[in-house]
């Protein structure tokens, strides 16, 4: 019988500590994250690119054939920064430079800044905005334009983790100096190898244009046609995996590049180019 009684003594004390204090967790509490887990999830996100390159081609046009040295090399810098609103659209804001040391004329060959609106609607990506191109030396070659950029999210397509070819088309049009229309649409597959940190992207668009007289100091013979196609190889290697870096204080990549551009129709004017180069860039 006392054993009896020390048994509910002891039962009813269990249920009094149940009532009165959280029971105790079998399980450890979780820990912080580590170093090396987790990326800038802020509201501000920085892209900084940095390149190194034989040629300046934009748009199918050589922009380092005004002069100097051939195959001088071209520093260029591209620089934006996106805010995440939520489910609003996104807007971001940039700068792209080209320093050519070989331009008769300016160093600066061109400056770019522009602006606009993201607004991701899986699958599509919407994007939107101004760019307006600045050419020291070369005031009557400045312009601007308003362009348009919808890019398909296709792993529903194929069932898979991640995008296959992420096509895209874009629409741009020059409402100041050439008030033309400038047409692309391309794909680009990626190719990670996750345990080296390298990713391989094949890049490849086409492009048309409408009513655009001339591009930077070179005239079209015609305006209207297919005008050029891309064909090129990106390499991006992670520098924090070679230092072991945490990527929560920003991912460094160690980049290459190699393009084929031509032109399409022999009487609008695009130039022929094998080029490339080498770039750092860094994300937060």
């Amino acid at each position: 019988m006392r054993q009896l009684l020390a048994w509910a003594v002891v039962g009813l004390m269990g249920v009094g500590v149940a009532r009165g204090a959280e029971p105790e967790s079998i399980y450890a509490p979780p820990s912080p994250p580590r170093d090396d887990e987790g990326i800038n999830q802020g509201g501000v996100n920085l892209d900084l690119t940095v390149k190194y390159l034989t040629d300046y081609v934009y748009r199918g046009i050589d922009h380092s054939e005004v002069g100097g040295a051939e195959d001088a090399p071209n520093l260029q810098f591209d620089g934006s920064l996106a805010f995440d609103l939520g489910k609003l659209p996104h807007p971001f804001v940039g700068v792209f430079a080209n320093v050519f040391d070989s331009d008769p004329l300016s160093r600066f060959q061109e400056i770019r800044p522009y602006f606009g609106l993201e607004l991701p609607l899986r699958p599509f990506t919407i994007a939107g905005g101004n760019t307006t191109y600045i050419f020291p030396e070369r005031d009557q070659f400045n312009t601007g334009e308003v362009w348009c950029k919808i890019t398909l999210d296709d792993s529903f397509i194929f069932h898979t983790e991640r995008p296959v070819f992420q096509p895209y088309a874009l629409a741009a049009y020059d409402y100041d100096l050439n008030h033309g229309w400038y047409f692309e649409m391309g794909i680009r597959h990626d190719i990670p190898i996750e345990d080296l940190g390298v990713t391989f992207s094949l890049v490849a668009d086409v492009a048309y244009i409408q009513g655009i007289q001339q591009q930077f100091g070179f005239v079209n013979q015609e305006d209207t046609g297919f005008q050029h196609y891309d064909v090129g190889l990106i390499g991006r290697y992670s520098l924090n995996t070679f230092f072991n870096t945490p990527r929560r204080f920003g991912q460094w990549t160690l980049e290459g590049y190699l393009f084929y551009t031509d032109g399409i129709n022999q009487n609008v004017y695009a130039d022929t180019q094998l080029w490339g180069g080498i770039g750092i860039g860094f994300k937060y």
